[in-house]
């Protein structure tokens, strides 16, 4: 995993978005796995607007934690209705492309730095 933070950005304000192990948890805590979470706001028909709102409210706070600890501003964390209103501003569209590839790409970094094989000379 890597703590990158990719933004959403509205006409009057700019919020991180951050994938960690604590949002994962989060995500499992509420739904039980990850995969259960994702079959909600993945699907077709209708994403489950709840499952969307919660991962946003996750994410962004999981990014102004990030961001506060690197800074001497305190931002405060955002509610659940905040995320509505920033998910209806941006556009569900817009939303879902920035979260499926803020997830690829921080799985993507999991994966890559777990592949590291010993070399010959190394005990296993």
């Amino acid at each position: 995993m890597i703590d990158k933070i990719t933004y959403l950005e509205t006409d009057s304000e700019k919020f991180p978005l951050a994938f960690t192990l604590n949002v994962m948890e989060a995500l499992q805590d509420e739904y039980e796995t990850l995969s259960k979470w994702s079959e909600l706001i993945r699907n077709q028909k209708e994403p489950n607007i709840k499952a969307l709102k919660f991962f946003i409210t996750e994410a962004i706070n999981e990014g102004i934690d990030i961001e506060n600890e690197k800074s001497d501003e305190k931002r405060a964390p955002i509610t659940s209705a905040k995320a509505g209103r920033i998910i209806t501003e941006i556009g569900f569209q817009k939303v879902a492309k920035t979260i499926n590839k803020m997830v690829s790409e921080s799985v993507k970094a999991k994966e890559n730095s777990k592949n590291v094989k010993a070399t010959k000379n190394q005990a296993v």
